[in-house]
């Protein structure tokens, strides 16, 4: 269910907004400089809605939910000019003491880490009792919200819940005081599909049951069609376009949100063409100059007219037949014609990638012997629990997989199924496990992680990370340099980025290096530990296009672990979906999406974020890998559960890789764990 409010009635009388900023602007300095980050915004929150705030990572979304709760950093100076209240209190230039009790009364804040907001020292009912003001009403807060057992959780500490629970604790800490505005900020983005969902219908429930608006800050399209009534497009430090939910989604007016949009990925998005991206040479924090009177966004729009550069049009009405309550704005010379010239003359996409098969120009044979295999796999980690006492947790719990030469092959699951811990494995990182695995050398054997920022030396520049890696190949400095500027181009990054370091570059940048770096000596196997999840959705798209094309000029294979079955979708010949330890459901990736075999499967595709889909309602939490339930693992979340589930434990079937069998055969590489493996529709 897409929740949106009625845009074609006539207007309802003025209602105060909760929520009202009018010409904001503020300037921040950073390294000395100082900057205009909110370039006049106008923007209402009105009672009782869902207001999401779309945009890339740059575009001032955060700073303005700061400036709204009145915690701007002060190392950076902020200077606040126009005017912003919250139930008519002056965030921006009001008395200190009126700005705390707003803070405290009308306001309520989730944060994108519930672990930096959080006190890890205090137990959980502590801090939300000192939010609520007694124990019992911290009890009643968390069983609103969905705590499970929360008279036992108020007795953890942080770290000991996971992250989906986290979350909620910090949305009952937020409505501890009766709230008007709850601000929450990319406040789903760290967490799995399936907790996300969780999440999403706590944040919608708080206006159906409290009557208190949220602001949703996001960068996911999916995510804002799924629970905002209104949506507000921000680029740049200004509001691009703004309006009811289904009008801004389905009738964009704004080539931004267009751009965006077409980089989003769905279940339906066509395998094997490049996915579609926003031109990625200027960022939306590399805006034009201060004091620059025009668009932005022309530095990337594939409309941009001379115009533009002199002129930035205020946020325009769509014309419609009647007033409306909730009128479509767009600030764009173009923004009636728009759609219809992107899409209408959008220019041709490059020539596919072939995808790789066990066919391509004769080399069946060859491309059937598994290059990765492993047997049977186990691994054990040795852990406190909550008492102190040592405990094991089961990471690995008896994993059989064969990979192919050339293959792609996703790994899926929620945190805590075991993906990392086997891609560590398989890469010779993690060597605590039974069982065995075949493999090519380390050398041969290459590794991006999610956090590009943190596996790049930072005071290292980016040829001395690349040249390092051709150490032993005896080539002289002059080759070292231009094999680190080619292998730079083959990313899309130009050669003047060697130079750089990087906290220059921006995160998008700092991947493609990330990928540079790991094929500059091509690997046999290049291993993405979810590589695009911190990403924006053009970034996403542009990093996802690269892999692809680094796959298919090197001839890697590639596994690529992510909780995202649309992009393992893209990304994957193979989906293999993992739970607690174990492989539950194996096939091709069009095979799986379509016709899941496992209800875990079923659930993590029924919660991937998507235009005018109703939001599922999961059930449960991934339990403890400390303590895992007998039998099928699934079963306490299990819908379709039989008694026998609680004590059978069903081994996938998996038919082992070979030759092709022949079309028509009815054979198929296809496993699952389930005992009703096919009986699920």
């Amino acid at each position: 269910m897409l929740h949106t409010m009625d845009d074609t009635t006539t207007a309802d009388p003025p209602v105060t907004p909760v929520a009202s900023l009018r010409g904001l602007r503020v300037s921040m300095a950073r390294n000395g400089v100082r900057s205009t980050v909110i370039k006049g915004v106008d923007l209402d929150i009105r009672r009782g809605e869902i207001l999401g705030l779309v945009g890339e990572s740059g575009s001032g979304k955060s700073v303005l939910s700061l400036a709204l709760l009145g915690l701007l950093p002060r190392a950076s100076a902020p200077v606040v000019s126009g005017t912003l209240t919250v139930s008519g209190v002056d965030m921006a230039a009001g008395p200190e003491e009126e700005r705390r009790l707003a803070r405290g009364r009308d306001l309520g804040v989730v944060f994108q880490d519930p672990m930096t907001s959080l006190n890890p020292t205090m137990r959980i009912g502590d801090q939300v009792a000192e939010a609520a003001g007694s124990g019992a009403e911290a009890v009643r807060l968390m069983r609103a919200v969905g705590v499970p057992q929360p008279e036992r959780r108020m007795r953890a500490y942080p770290h000991e819940l996971s992250g989906g629970l986290r979350q909620r604790v910090m949305i009952a800490m937020a409505i501890a005081g009766g709230p008007k505005l709850v601000v929450a900020d990319e406040p789903t983005t760290a967490l799995d599909v399936t907790v996300q969902a969780q999440v999403l219908r706590v944040l919608r429930g708080l206006t159906d049951d409290l009557g208190c608006s949220v602001l949703m800050i996001t960068h996911d399209l999916g995510v804002a069609g799924q629970i905002t009534d209104r949506v507000a497009v921000m680029y740049a430090g200004r509001i691009a376009e703004v309006g009811p939910t289904a009008q801004v989604l389905e009738r964009p007016r704004h080539p931004y949100t267009l751009g965006l949009l077409a980089s989003r990925l769905g279940l339906t998005t066509e395998r094997g063409a490049p996915l579609r991206t926003l031109a990625d040479d200027a960022a939306p924090d590399a805006a034009p100059a201060e004091g620059d009177t025009g668009c932005a966004y022309r530095t990337r729009c594939p409309l941009a007219m001379p115009r533009c550069a002199d002129e930035l049009p205020p946020l325009g009405e769509a014309a419609t037949a009647a007033p409306t309550a909730f009128p479509h704005r767009s600030a764009c010379l173009l923004a009636d014609e728009a759609r219809q010239r992107l899409l209408g003359d959008a220019p041709a996409a490059e020539a596919a990638p072939e995808p790789v098969t066990e066919d391509v120009k004769g080399e069946r044979a060859e491309r059937a012997q598994p290059i990765v295999s492993t047997t049977e796999l186990r691994c054990d980690f040795t852990v406190r629990d909550r008492r102190g006492r040592k405990a094991t947790l089961a990471a690995l719990r008896g994993v059989t997989l064969d990979v192919a030469a050339g293959e792609s092959i996703a790994l899926v699951g929620e945190s805590g199924s075991g993906k990392s811990t086997l891609l560590r494995v398989i890469a010779g990182l993690e060597t605590s496990f039974t069982g065995a695995v075949e493999r090519p050398g380390r050398r041969l054997t290459q590794m991006v992680f999610q956090d590009a920022g943190a596996s790049l030396t930072p005071w290292l520049t980016v040829r001395e990370l690349l040249t390092e890696r051709l150490t032993g190949l005896r080539l002289d400095r002059r080759a070292r340099r231009g094999r680190a500027a080619e292998a730079l181009r083959s990313v899309g990054l130009p050669e003047e980025a060697l130079d750089a370091r990087p906290a220059e570059l921006s995160g998008g940048q700092r991947q493609r290096v990330a990928l540079a770096r790991a094929t500059i000596v091509p690997p046999a196997v290049l291993l993405c530990d979810e590589p695009t999840s911190a990403l924006d959705v053009s970034l996403a798209a542009s990093v996802l296009n690269l892999i692809n094309t680094l796959r298919r000029d090197l001839g890697m294979t590639v596994i690529f672990v992510t909780h995202d079955l649309s992009v393992a979708r893209i990304v994957g010949d193979r989906i293999a979906v993992m739970y607690l330890g174990r492989l539950v459901e194996t096939g091709a990736a069009d095979e799986v999406i379509a016709d899941p075999k496992h209800p875990y499967t079923r659930a993590l595709i029924s919660a991937v974020p998507g235009l005018g889909v109703t939001l599922p309602d999961i059930v449960g939490e991934p339990p403890s890998p400390i303590d895992p339930p007998g039998g099928c693992a699934y079963h306490p979340r299990c819908a379709v559960a039989r008694e026998e589930c609680a004590t059978t434990l069903t081994g996938i079937q998996l038919v082992p890789i070979g030759p092709r069998p022949p079309r028509g055969s009815g054979e198929q590489r296809r496993g699952v764990a389930c005992v009703h493996r096919g009986e699920l529709r």
